[in-house]
């Protein structure tokens, strides 16, 4: 009976983990969101993008939208053959695989005005990494948090509820 006890509250502990790893960013924030003020090579290179992370557009749906395209319709700020098309105006993508992802603003002179982000996906388990350190946005760059650090507290919080209610039942 304790054996199992203890393999249950492994596998309970592991699950709250698991969840509490993922971080959400709102893209642009926090001096800026989805619009033509924000330095998003800036924003984006300041932050460390993990599997499972979040990012969220949050704009007017009468100003912008954001279209996912390849590196080459990024480079060339071309609208012609999007990936996928999001126009809410809080759209939010689970970067569910590493590699780079390409978002632009498909409103006429947006992409090209400096509307437009690579998000650079890489695995691990924590988004809290540091930003690297030198080049000279590094200076000036905002610390690597989340848009809502109650984001992973709740999910933890939760998570240790959830754990304890287990534990309370199996004694």
């Amino acid at each position: 009976m304790a054996a199992r006890r203890t393999i249950l509250l492994a596998v309970a502990a592991m699950a709250v983990l698991s969840t509490a790893s993922a971080a959400i960013y709102n893209v642009g924030e926090p001096g800026g969101a989805w619009d033509l003020s924000t330095k998003y090579d800036t924003w984006a290179s300041s932050r460390n993008f993990q599997t499972s992370d979040q990012i969220v557009f949050k704009y007017s749906p009468q100003a912008h939208d954001v279209l996912e395209v390849s590196k080459a319709d990024y480079d060339s700020c071309s609208t012609a053959n999007p990936v996928t098309t999001f126009n809410s105006g809080n759209d939010v993508v689970t970067l569910t695989a590493t590699g780079t992802r390409y978002f632009i603003c498909g409103f006429p002179g947006h992409c090209a005005g400096g509307m437009k982000v690579k998000i650079d996906v890489m695995s691990g388990s924590s988004s809290m990494s540091p930003a690297p350190a030198g080049g000279p946005s590094a200076s000036n760059a905002p610390p690597p948090t989340p848009v809502s650090a109650a984001t992973n507290v709740e999910a933890t919080g939760f998570g240790l509820a959830v754990l304890l209610a287990i534990a309370g039942l199996m004694a």
